[in-house]
């Protein structure tokens, strides 16, 4: 198959279990990124099960080949999948918009593995259809003419980042956790799922099996549950002065982590999930141990950004207009939204 995937940093994890799987994959960037992929490939850095060091796994060695375009030149005709993997600011981009049109107008099968859901995906969701969250996204509109049925959501539970000291195809996989899909609202597109699905879970690296599979759920909330581990952890690195690593954002107290942890749960079931939709505390906490870095929010507001994805913002929204609230969300909305208003202030 063909895979177009939009964002090269984090989207290079998905491409690489894609490419190992024997598929093709392009991926949308700026243009000096792609000319750096389209000549020297990509490089992920994995620890296979059992294993201390990193392996590096180059594209160049895999059985799919692997391209990069920007926007402006890409077909989303030509693919079987497209898969969105960038930072939800970065579509308001103008080159980036018209792209997005484009795909809509394909009516290709899209899968987010954005930590912010899509709006289209949000309203395959009864609970959230009338509900007006528009304010929650920097550029709201380009998912008005997407089809919901055609968009599927993927919790990006797999932690990596950028090197800041290496070029900008390399990606350093922290926890490689999977990817778990919710079906689509359409039966021969989940087949193409479960294909890459199957694909994926039979590869092997010298021998052995590799982490990050990609996991397919029948109910839409599974993807969601990755909004308790964003309150409990990432959103809390972000400080009034500073930031602070996930790890410590969640056991400096681990009491008042867990409380947060659960009522975003418990707003979830709310909307319709399931507890078996989510993942226990516990095991995301023994998880958090690991990450020793900010969260890329964090890193993106000590680095300047006027603007960054907002789920904070959106479960805030959502538990407003359920006659929800809670005072721990409310200063992380407050926090993250000073921070983002002294950096507009500086530029």
């Amino acid at each position: 198959m063909k895979i177009l995937i939009l964002g090269a940093s984090y989207g290079s994890l998905l491409s690489t279990k894609l490419l190992m799987a024997g598929h093709d994959v392009t991926l949308i960037c700026r243009e000096e990124t792609a000319h750096l992929i389209n000549t020297h490939g990509t490089e992920v850095r994995l620890k296979l099960r059992g294993e201390n060091q990193h392996r590096q796994i180059l594209s160049q060695n895999l059985a799919g080949t692997v391209d990069a375009t920007t926007p402006d030149a890409a077909m989303p005709m030509d693919y079987d999948l497209i898969a969105f993997a960038m930072q939800e600011p970065q579509y308001s981009a103008p080159n980036v918009r018209a792209l997005m049109g484009r795909i809509a107008q394909s009516k290709k099968p899209c899968l987010s593995i954005m930590n912010m859901p899509p709006l289209a995906y949000l309203n395959r969701i009864q609970a959230l259809r009338d509900i007006d969250l528009e304010s929650c996204y920097s550029a709201p509109d380009i998912w008005r003419d997407f089809d919901p049925d055609l968009i599927s959501l993927c919790s990006p539970d797999p932690q990596a980042f950028r090197p800041p000291q290496e070029a900008n195809n390399v990606l350093h996989v922290g926890l490689p956790t999977n990817f778990k899909a919710a079906k689509f609202g359409n039966a021969t597109h989940t087949e193409l799922l479960e294909r890459l699905a199957t694909d994926i879970a039979d590869l092997r690296f010298e021998g052995q099996d590799v982490p990050v599979k990609l996991r397919l759920h029948d109910s839409l909330f599974v993807p969601l549950a990755k909004w308790s581990m964003l309150l409990a952890g990432n959103y809390r690195c972000v400080l009034r002065a500073g930031e602070q690593s996930i790890q410590h954002a969640v056991h400096a107290d681990l009491a008042a982590s867990e409380k947060m942890y659960v009522w975003v749960d418990e707003l979830a079931q709310t909307l319709g999930a399931d507890s078996a939709d989510q993942v226990p505390f516990e095991k995301y906490a023994r998880a958090a141990q690991g990450l020793l870095k900010p969260s890329s929010a964090a890193r993106a507001i000590a680095a300047g950004a006027k603007h960054i994805e907002r789920v904070d913002l959106l479960v805030q929204a959502i538990a407003r207009s359920l006659n929800m609230q809670n005072s721990m969300v409310d200063e992380i909305v407050s926090t993250v939204n000073h921070r983002l208003a002294e950096n507009r202030k500086r530029q």
